[in-house]
């Protein structure tokens, strides 16, 4: 379960054994069934998680009840309600497992404690939170400037293993898109390859 996250951080940053060797005692394990959640809205995030195996979601109800996902976590990925883990407030995200996840979760108090401890660690976090940010940014440009079909493809070219494993219905709300629109262009993508 340790061997994906150390992996993960050495592709970003060198470990040296004792750092290795120390890096999962700030760590405890949870799996999550099918469709459970990690984190309901209105809650406080108390764990930055990793997921070791299996796929997460993070969403807000909109009006009328419909998830609007922000984003999909899988093997390798990180996933919490930020703002609320930082800052100990009230999430607004909900996050729920799309297949049984194992995950990996660090709590605000040893996140701290490990960044002074290996101080790499800093340095690894910061490497993440730059590469979201670029993330973030070129979602909100595909989001305003791409056609539905645009955004599909895009999407599933940088996404292969998602879209092979997400219901199109979870995708659709990830990209802004009616579930009948995604169909339809899954359809026409099928026929052309």
């Amino acid at each position: 379960m340790f061997d994906i996250l150390l992996s993960h951080i050495q592709n970003k940053v060198e470990l040296s054994e004792e750092q290795s060797h120390k890096i999962p005692s700030f760590f405890t394990s949870k799996k999550l069934r099918k469709k459970q959640y990690l984190l309901q809205e209105g809650d406080i995030c108390k764990c930055l998680s990793f997921v070791s195996k299996g796929l997460l979601k993070s969403y807000v109800l909109d009006e009328k009840g419909n998830e609007r996902i922000n984003m999909f976590a899988f093997e390798g990925w990180w996933i919490s309600d930020f703002n609320s883990f930082i800052h100990q407030e009230k999430a607004i995200l909900n996050i729920d497992a799309v297949e049984q996840t194992e995950i990996l979760m660090i709590t605000l108090e040893d996140y701290e404690r490990m960044m002074l401890e290996i101080p790499i660690m800093d340095r690894y976090f910061r490497i993440l939170y730059q590469n979201s940010l670029v993330t973030k940014d070129y979602r909100l440009m595909v989001s305003n400037s791409f056609t539905a079909e645009e955004k599909y493809m895009q999407f599933a070219q940088k996404n292969p293993e998602i879209i092979k494993r997400v219901p199109h219905n979870l995708i659709a709300s990830y990209l802004g898109l009616a579930p009948e629109t995604v169909s339809r262009i899954r359809k026409k993508w099928s026929l052309n390859t």
